[in-house]
C-alpha cells in the first residue's frame, strides 16, 4: 500500500467518523430547540437536518489535516452559508429567478445572500495559479456552481450523497490536495449515506452544498483548462435547466438512472 493511498484512506475515516459523531451529537441534543432541526421530507416524515453539521465537521476536520487551506474556506462557508438558509432562511423564494424576482420586489432572499457569498468564497478558494481573471471565473463556476447543484439535486434521500460520491472516487487518484479533497468527500459522504437512506436525517443546504464545494474544488484543481471549460458549461447549463425541468422528472424517465438514484432507499 503506498503513502498516498495511505493518506487519502486516513483522510476519509477522519472525515468519517468526525462527521457521523457530529451528526450523532446534533440528533442527541438538537441545540436550539428540536423543530428547528426538524423537516418534514417528500413523504411527509419528520427528517433531521443533522447531516449538514456532520458533512461541514468532517470536511473541516479532514481539510485542516490535511493542509488544504483553499478548499477548507470554501466548504466550511459553504456549509455556514448553507446553515443559515436552512435554520433562518426565507423559504418562499425558489430558483434563480425566484430570488430574482424577490430582489426587484426589494426582499433579499437568505438564497441570495447564500449565492452572494458562495461566490466571494469560491473567489478566495480558486486553486488555479496563477490568479488571472479567467482561471479564476473557471474556478467560481466549478466550486459555487457545483455547491448549487449538489443542493438542487438534495431532494431524495440519498440522491446528491450518492452523486458526490460517485464523481469524487476517481478524483482520490488525483495528485496532490484534490485527491486530498476528493477522499475527504467520500468518506463522509459514505458514513453519512446509510442515515440519510433510511430518511432519520438529511443533508439540507449546509450539507449539500459543503459536499458540493468540496467536488467542485478538487475539479478545479485538478482538470486542465479545456476540461475545466466543458464542466462548467455542463454545470451552468444544469442550472438553467433545473429552472424549468424537474430533476425528479428526468431521473425516472431513464430506467438506469432511476434504479440507481432509488438503490438504498425505504421503500414505504
Amino acid at each position: 500500500m503506498t503513502g498516498s493511498l495511505q493518506r487519502r484512506l486516513l483522510l476519509g475515516a477522519l472525515a468519517a467518523g468526525a462527521g457521523s459523531v457530529a451528526a450523532g451529537a446534533v440528533r442527541r441534543h438538537h441545540p436550539g430547540g428540536s423543530s428547528r432541526w426538524q423537516r418534514t421530507n417528500y413523504r411527509g416524515r419528520q427528517v433531521e437536518l443533522a447531516g449538514g453539521p456532520g458533512v461541514a465537521t468532517g470536511l473541516a476536520s479532514a481539510l485542516a489535516v490535511a493542509g488544504s487551506p483553499g478548499a477548507l474556506v470554501a466548504t466550511v462557508m459553504a456549509a455556514g452559508l448553507g446553515a443559515y438558509d436552512d435554520l433562518a432562511g426565507h423559504t418562499h423564494a425558489r430558483g434563480l429567478r425566484g430570488h430574482a424576482r424577490a430582489l426587484r420586489n426589494g426582499v433579499v432572499t437568505s438564497g441570495m445572500v447564500k449565492m452572494v457569498g458562495l461566490t466571494a468564497a469560491a473567489v478566495a478558494a480558486a486553486p488555479s495559479r496563477p490568479r488571472r481573471p479567467g482561471g479564476v471565473a473557471l474556478d467560481v463556476v466549478l466550486i459555487a456552481g457545483t455547491a448549487n447543484l449538489v443542493n438542487l439535486l438534495d431532494l431524495r434521500p440519498g440522491r446528491a450523497a450518492k452523486v458526490v460520491v460517485g464523481l469524487a472516487l476517481p478524483l482520490t487518484a488525483a495528485r496532490g490536495s484534490a485527491g486530498d479533497v476528493a477522499a475527504s468527500a467520500v468518506g463522509v459522504g459514505l458514513a453519512l449515506l446509510p442515515a440519510d437512506l433510511a430518511e432519520k436525517q438529511m443533508l439540507g443546504d449546509s450539507g449539500a452544498n459543503a459536499l458540493g464545494a468540496a467536488l467542485g474544488w478538487a475539479l478545479a484543481a485538478q482538470l486542465r483548462a479545456a476540461v475545466r471549460l466543458s464542466a462548467a458549461a455542463a454545470i451552468v447549463g444544469l442550472t438553467v435547466v433545473s429552472e424549468r425541468v424537474s430533476f425528479t422528472e428526468l431521473i425516472e424517465r431513464q430506467p438506469m438512472l432511476a434504479a440507481f438514484d432509488r438503490w438504498g432507499r425505504r421503500e414505504t
